[in-house]
Protein backbone atom coordinates (compact mmCIF):
# COMPACT_ATOMS: atom_id res chain seq x y z
CA UNK A 1 0.00 0.00 0.00
CA UNK A 2 2.70 2.34 0.81
CA UNK A 3 5.04 1.91 -2.49
CA UNK A 4 1.31 2.17 -4.29
CA UNK A 5 0.83 5.06 -2.55
CA UNK A 6 4.09 6.60 -3.19
CA UNK A 7 4.16 6.04 -6.83
CA UNK A 8 0.61 7.31 -7.32
CA UNK A 9 1.64 11.13 -5.61
CA UNK A 10 4.76 10.90 -7.82
CA UNK A 11 3.36 10.65 -10.77
CA UNK A 12 0.88 13.15 -10.18
CA UNK A 13 3.45 15.94 -9.30
CA UNK A 14 5.40 15.63 -11.82
CA UNK A 15 2.74 15.99 -14.35
CA UNK A 16 1.56 19.16 -12.35
CA UNK A 17 4.84 20.98 -12.82
CA UNK A 18 5.23 19.74 -16.03
CA UNK A 19 1.86 21.26 -16.66
CA UNK A 20 2.32 24.43 -15.30
CA UNK A 21 5.92 25.14 -16.46
CA UNK A 22 4.44 24.18 -20.25
CA UNK A 23 1.36 26.66 -19.94
CA UNK A 24 3.60 29.53 -18.25
CA UNK A 25 6.27 29.43 -21.25
CA UNK A 26 3.65 29.75 -23.48
CA UNK A 27 2.81 33.23 -21.90
CA UNK A 28 6.51 34.16 -21.17
CA UNK A 29 7.85 32.25 -24.77
CA UNK A 30 10.73 31.27 -22.65
CA UNK A 31 11.59 27.61 -21.68
CA UNK A 32 12.31 26.89 -18.24
CA UNK A 33 15.75 25.35 -17.42
CA UNK A 34 15.48 22.19 -16.32
CA UNK A 35 18.00 20.83 -13.27
CA UNK A 36 17.51 17.05 -12.48
CA UNK A 37 19.63 16.35 -9.07
CA UNK A 38 20.04 14.15 -7.07
CA UNK A 39 21.23 13.49 -3.14
CA UNK A 40 24.93 12.00 -3.29
CA UNK A 41 25.78 8.36 -1.16
CA UNK A 42 26.06 9.11 2.68
CA UNK A 43 24.01 12.19 3.00
CA UNK A 44 21.32 12.29 5.63
CA UNK A 45 18.52 12.84 3.31
CA UNK A 46 18.62 10.84 -0.14
CA UNK A 47 16.29 11.19 -2.92
CA UNK A 48 16.18 12.96 -5.91
CA UNK A 49 14.17 16.04 -7.50
CA UNK A 50 13.98 18.14 -10.65
CA UNK A 51 14.64 21.74 -10.69
CA UNK A 52 12.94 24.16 -13.61
CA UNK A 53 13.74 27.55 -13.52
CA UNK A 54 13.11 30.79 -15.86
CA UNK A 55 15.11 33.54 -15.63
CA UNK A 56 15.15 37.00 -17.14
CA UNK A 57 12.00 36.46 -19.17
CA UNK A 58 9.81 39.41 -20.94
CA UNK A 59 7.09 38.32 -18.58
CA UNK A 60 8.71 36.35 -16.06
CA UNK A 61 11.53 37.96 -14.44
CA UNK A 62 11.86 34.64 -11.85
CA UNK A 63 10.14 31.54 -12.03
CA UNK A 64 11.10 28.64 -10.43
CA UNK A 65 9.06 25.31 -9.78
CA UNK A 66 10.33 22.41 -8.22
CA UNK A 67 9.88 18.89 -7.68
CA UNK A 68 11.31 16.49 -5.05
CA UNK A 69 11.45 13.35 -3.55
CA UNK A 70 13.31 12.47 -0.40
CA UNK A 71 13.76 10.05 2.41
CA UNK A 72 15.59 10.31 5.60
CA UNK A 73 16.89 8.15 8.72
CA UNK A 74 15.07 11.02 11.41
CA UNK A 75 11.95 13.43 11.16
CA UNK A 76 13.27 17.28 11.78
CA UNK A 77 11.71 18.73 14.33
CA UNK A 78 9.97 21.38 12.36
CA UNK A 79 7.83 18.46 11.03
CA UNK A 80 6.70 16.53 14.53
CA UNK A 81 5.34 19.64 16.35
CA UNK A 82 2.22 18.58 16.03
CA UNK A 83 2.54 14.57 16.32
CA UNK A 84 5.12 13.69 18.91
CA UNK A 85 4.40 10.49 18.94
CA UNK A 86 6.48 9.92 15.22
CA UNK A 87 9.52 12.29 16.37
CA UNK A 88 12.48 10.29 15.12
CA UNK A 89 10.92 8.23 12.60
CA UNK A 90 12.24 7.57 9.00
CA UNK A 91 10.56 9.69 6.40
CA UNK A 92 9.16 10.20 3.44
CA UNK A 93 8.67 13.82 1.38
CA UNK A 94 7.49 14.88 -1.83
CA UNK A 95 6.07 17.81 -3.39
CA UNK A 96 5.79 20.47 -6.12
CA UNK A 97 7.00 24.25 -4.87
CA UNK A 98 6.83 27.16 -7.17
CA UNK A 99 7.04 30.97 -6.76
CA UNK A 100 7.06 33.04 -9.78
CA UNK A 101 7.80 36.68 -9.82
CA UNK A 102 6.75 39.00 -13.06
CA UNK A 103 8.87 41.55 -14.27
CA UNK A 104 5.62 44.04 -14.32
CA UNK A 105 5.16 45.73 -10.76
CA UNK A 106 1.49 45.60 -11.51
CA UNK A 107 1.30 41.34 -11.82
CA UNK A 108 1.32 39.90 -8.31
CA UNK A 109 3.93 37.35 -7.35
CA UNK A 110 1.89 34.19 -6.77
CA UNK A 111 3.55 30.87 -4.53
CA UNK A 112 1.73 27.69 -4.63
CA UNK A 113 3.07 24.48 -2.59
CA UNK A 114 1.54 20.70 -2.25
CA UNK A 115 3.07 17.86 -0.37
CA UNK A 116 2.61 14.55 1.21
CA UNK A 117 4.60 13.49 4.27
CA UNK A 118 4.98 10.13 5.78
CA UNK A 119 6.53 8.74 8.49
CA UNK A 120 7.11 4.76 9.67
CA UNK A 121 7.34 4.21 13.51
CA UNK A 122 8.96 1.53 15.28
CA UNK A 123 5.92 0.05 15.94
CA UNK A 124 2.78 0.66 13.46
CA UNK A 125 1.40 1.35 10.30
CA UNK A 126 3.16 4.43 8.19
CA UNK A 127 1.17 7.61 8.44
CA UNK A 128 0.59 10.29 5.60
CA UNK A 129 -0.53 13.81 6.21
CA UNK A 130 -0.25 15.95 3.25
CA UNK A 131 -0.13 20.43 3.12
CA UNK A 132 -0.15 23.00 0.85
CA UNK A 133 -2.10 25.88 -0.83
CA UNK A 134 -1.66 29.09 -2.48
CA UNK A 135 -1.80 32.76 -2.18
CA UNK A 136 -0.90 36.23 -3.69
CA UNK A 137 1.72 38.53 -3.33
CA UNK A 138 0.65 41.99 -4.66
CA UNK A 139 2.77 45.24 -4.68
CA UNK A 140 -0.55 46.73 -6.59
CA UNK A 141 -3.76 45.87 -5.35
CA UNK A 142 -6.64 45.16 -7.73
CA UNK A 143 -10.16 44.27 -6.41
CA UNK A 144 -10.86 42.03 -8.92
CA UNK A 145 -7.80 40.25 -8.75
CA UNK A 146 -8.17 39.27 -5.40
CA UNK A 147 -12.21 38.40 -5.70
CA UNK A 148 -10.71 36.05 -8.34
CA UNK A 149 -7.84 34.28 -7.21
CA UNK A 150 -9.80 33.88 -3.47
CA UNK A 151 -12.73 32.56 -5.45
CA UNK A 152 -10.54 29.89 -7.68
CA UNK A 153 -9.05 28.68 -4.36
CA UNK A 154 -12.85 28.22 -2.75
CA UNK A 155 -14.24 26.52 -5.36
CA UNK A 156 -10.85 24.17 -5.41
CA UNK A 157 -12.08 23.07 -1.76
CA UNK A 158 -15.81 22.72 -1.50
CA UNK A 159 -15.71 18.62 -2.91
CA UNK A 160 -14.05 18.29 1.13
CA UNK A 161 -16.79 20.11 3.19
CA UNK A 162 -17.75 23.70 3.61
CA UNK A 163 -15.99 23.72 6.60
CA UNK A 164 -12.54 23.84 4.58
CA UNK A 165 -12.80 26.96 2.79
CA UNK A 166 -12.92 29.53 5.65
CA UNK A 167 -10.35 26.99 8.09
CA UNK A 168 -7.80 27.03 5.53
CA UNK A 169 -8.47 30.65 4.41
CA UNK A 170 -7.67 31.74 7.97
CA UNK A 171 -5.03 29.79 8.12
CA UNK A 172 -3.48 31.56 5.37
CA UNK A 173 -3.84 34.93 6.86
CA UNK A 174 -2.40 33.53 10.25
CA UNK A 175 0.39 31.83 8.45
CA UNK A 176 1.92 34.43 6.15
CA UNK A 177 2.61 37.46 8.28
CA UNK A 178 5.46 39.03 9.10
CA UNK A 179 4.96 38.92 13.35
CA UNK A 180 8.38 41.04 13.38
CA UNK A 181 6.64 43.29 11.48
CA UNK A 182 2.75 43.21 12.31
CA UNK A 183 2.47 42.77 8.31
CA UNK A 184 0.56 40.64 6.38
CA UNK A 185 2.95 39.52 3.00
CA UNK A 186 0.42 39.33 0.38
CA UNK A 187 -3.14 39.25 0.52
CA UNK A 188 -3.89 35.54 1.40
CA UNK A 189 -5.05 32.67 -0.20
CA UNK A 190 -5.39 29.08 1.16
CA UNK A 191 -3.34 27.22 3.52
CA UNK A 192 -3.24 23.94 4.72
CA UNK A 193 -0.50 21.86 7.07
CA UNK A 194 -0.38 18.65 8.88
CA UNK A 195 -3.84 17.05 6.83
CA UNK A 196 -4.45 13.54 8.17
CA UNK A 197 -7.89 13.98 9.05
CA UNK A 198 -9.18 12.89 5.76
CA UNK A 199 -6.92 9.69 5.42
CA UNK A 200 -4.49 9.13 2.46
CA UNK A 201 -7.47 8.68 -0.24
CA UNK A 202 -9.15 12.32 0.61
CA UNK A 203 -5.50 14.11 1.53
CA UNK A 204 -4.38 12.88 -2.06
CA UNK A 205 -7.35 14.17 -3.49
CA UNK A 206 -7.08 17.29 -1.99
CA UNK A 207 -3.59 18.26 -2.71
CA UNK A 208 -4.65 17.12 -6.43
CA UNK A 209 -7.82 20.07 -6.11
CA UNK A 210 -5.70 22.28 -4.84
CA UNK A 211 -2.70 21.98 -7.55
CA UNK A 212 -5.21 21.63 -10.23
CA UNK A 213 -6.67 25.14 -9.50
CA UNK A 214 -3.26 26.86 -9.62
CA UNK A 215 -3.15 27.79 -13.29
CA UNK A 216 -7.15 29.01 -13.13
CA UNK A 217 -6.25 30.87 -10.07
CA UNK A 218 -2.90 32.90 -11.75
CA UNK A 219 -3.31 33.09 -15.22
CA UNK A 220 -5.62 35.29 -15.97
CA UNK A 221 -4.56 38.08 -13.57
CA UNK A 222 -0.72 37.48 -14.88
CA UNK A 223 -2.60 38.14 -18.63
CA UNK A 224 -4.05 41.33 -17.27
CA UNK A 225 -1.46 42.79 -15.42
CA UNK A 226 1.97 41.68 -17.32
CA UNK A 227 2.03 44.81 -19.86
CA UNK A 228 0.28 47.62 -17.82
CA UNK A 229 2.54 50.67 -18.43
CA UNK A 230 5.05 51.07 -15.36
CA UNK A 231 8.48 53.10 -14.68
CA UNK A 232 11.11 53.64 -11.87
CA UNK A 233 8.66 54.47 -8.94
CA UNK A 234 6.56 51.62 -9.72
CA UNK A 235 9.91 49.63 -9.93
CA UNK A 236 11.43 50.54 -6.57
CA UNK A 237 8.22 49.87 -5.02
CA UNK A 238 8.17 46.18 -6.57
CA UNK A 239 11.64 45.53 -5.38
CA UNK A 240 10.75 47.04 -1.93
CA UNK A 241 8.05 44.84 -1.55
CA UNK A 242 9.62 41.91 -2.57
CA UNK A 243 12.70 42.61 0.49
CA UNK A 244 9.10 41.88 2.14
CA UNK A 245 9.08 38.42 0.46
CA UNK A 246 12.36 37.68 1.45
CA UNK A 247 12.12 38.30 5.40
CA UNK A 248 8.98 36.11 5.37
CA UNK A 249 10.95 33.47 4.10
CA UNK A 250 14.05 33.19 5.76
CA UNK A 251 12.38 33.95 9.22
CA UNK A 252 9.08 32.50 9.43
CA UNK A 253 8.87 29.85 6.48
CA UNK A 254 8.07 26.23 8.05
CA UNK A 255 8.91 24.96 4.14
CA UNK A 256 11.88 26.84 4.14
CA UNK A 257 13.14 25.71 7.66
CA UNK A 258 12.41 21.91 7.26
CA UNK A 259 14.39 21.56 3.80
CA UNK A 260 17.56 23.09 5.51
CA UNK A 261 16.92 21.18 8.78
CA UNK A 262 16.80 17.77 6.83
CA UNK A 263 19.67 18.39 4.82
CA UNK A 264 17.70 19.64 1.34
CA UNK A 265 19.21 20.83 -1.67
CA UNK A 266 20.23 24.44 -0.86
CA UNK A 267 19.55 26.00 -4.48
CA UNK A 268 15.96 24.05 -4.64
CA UNK A 269 14.87 25.07 -1.47
CA UNK A 270 15.74 28.95 -2.16
CA UNK A 271 14.27 28.99 -5.49
CA UNK A 272 11.69 31.27 -4.20
CA UNK A 273 13.86 34.38 -3.65
CA UNK A 274 13.71 37.01 -6.01
CA UNK A 275 16.37 38.24 -8.32
CA UNK A 276 16.41 41.62 -7.12
CA UNK A 277 15.04 43.05 -4.26
CA UNK A 278 15.65 46.24 -1.69
CA UNK A 279 15.03 47.34 1.64
CA UNK A 280 14.51 51.00 2.32
CA UNK A 281 14.67 52.17 6.33
CA UNK A 282 11.14 52.76 7.91
CA UNK A 283 9.54 53.02 4.81
CA UNK A 284 6.31 54.99 4.40
CA UNK A 285 4.72 55.63 1.27
CA UNK A 286 2.84 59.00 1.13
CA UNK A 287 -1.03 59.27 2.24
CA UNK A 288 -3.29 58.68 -1.00
CA UNK A 289 -1.00 57.02 -3.05
CA UNK A 290 -1.41 53.51 -4.91
CA UNK A 291 1.75 52.17 -2.67
CA UNK A 292 -0.55 53.74 0.59
CA UNK A 293 -3.36 51.73 -0.49
CA UNK A 294 -1.67 48.39 -0.72
CA UNK A 295 -1.28 48.53 2.93
CA UNK A 296 -4.60 50.00 4.13
CA UNK A 297 -6.58 48.31 1.81
CA UNK A 298 -5.10 44.64 0.59
CA UNK A 299 -2.55 43.91 3.51
CA UNK A 300 -5.50 42.94 5.79
CA UNK A 301 -7.14 39.92 6.32
CA UNK A 302 -10.86 40.34 4.53
CA UNK A 303 -13.14 37.82 3.09
CA UNK A 304 -13.12 38.47 -0.37
CA UNK A 305 -15.63 35.61 -1.38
Amino acid sequence: MAMQATDAVRSYLLDLQARITSACTAIDGSAFLADPWRKAPGEPLQGEGITMILEQGPVLERAGCGFSHVTGPRLPASATQHRPELSGAPFEAMGVSLVFHPRNPYAPTVHMNVRMISATPASGAPAFWFGGGMDLTPCYGFEEDAVHFHRVCKQSLEPFGPDKHPRFKRWCDEYFCLKHRGEQRGIGGIFFDDVAELGFDGGFALIRSVGDAFLDAYLPILQRRKDMPHGERERAFQLYRRGRYVEFNLVWDRGTHFGLQSGGRTESILLSMPPLCSWSYQHRPAPGTPEAELDAVFLRPREWV
